[in-house]
């Protein structure tokens, strides 16, 4: 069973999306585990403090050392991370081929930035891996990790019903997915291509192949790799 912990200050943000479907079916059958970590568990005083103004002054406010540390160090006395991960603007783009080498490790900690981010001493110290999900900037790092997990959880063996079909999704081998249909098989006059209802698996497959490439040229011209 893999385990993916998640360290933030908005936990409830996280109920939804490993609350249903596919994440969820994925913890119901034993294969994998989320636990979200409210950061404030760990404030240094009172008001549960967790944030403060950067130094060097500036708008906004930076998740603290201290309780960040406190936190990670408390988690890693129970469990041995294959990585900790920081969700961040300015991490390495999120991609399939990171999805897939995630989705073999064991045990993931994930800690969501919010706010200006966090000191970069924690960054330093403890991160080993930081990553983002695009060229934007959200709240804070909850939705991204919710994506980052919900990407890897679906790679989980065993935890798709058919186990061939993460296999096919858009990325796998650096092409886009083909069209697929379903049916009627003609709706409004339009129709499904003829070579999907003739039942020949070869010529179907020989077909979404040269779909895929034709998608990603036209679509995603960057990803296409020509030999």
């Amino acid at each position: 069973m893999m385990t993916i912990d998640i360290i933030t200050v908005v936990p409830d943000l996280l109920d939804g999306p490993f609350s249903h479907s596919i994440m969820k079916r994925a913890q119901d059958k034993g294969l994998l585990m989320v636990r979200t970590h409210n950061l404030r568990k760990w404030a240094i005083n009172k008001h549960a403090q967790v944030d403060d103004y950067p130094f060097g002054g500036g708008a906004g406010m930076v998740l603290m050392c201290e309780p960040l540390a406190n936190a990670i160090e408390e988690l890693q006395q129970s469990t041995v991370y294959d990585a900790i991960i920081y969700m961040t603007p300015d991490g390495k783009t999120f991609d399939q081929p990171m999805a897939n080498q995630l989705s073999m490790q064991q045990n993931l900690l994930i800690i969501c930035g919010h706010y200006k981010g966090i000191d970069q001493r924690i960054r330093d110290q403890f991160v080993t891996m930081e990553i983002s999900i695009g060229d934007y900037v959200l709240s804070g790092g909850e939705l991204a990790a919710a994506v980052v997990v919900d990407a890897i959880g679906r790679l989980i063996p065993g935890v798709l019903s058919d186990e061939t079909s993460a296999l096919t999704d858009s990325f796998q081998d650096n092409l886009l997915a083909p069209p697929v249909y379903t049916r009627p098989a003609d709706f409004r006059g339009m129709k499904v291509p003829a070579i999907l209802l003739q039942g020949d698996p070869k010529k179907v497959e020989d077909w979404r192949f040269e779909q895929s490439i034709e998608r990603t040229k036209t679509r995603r011209p960057d990803l296409f790799k020509e030999d």
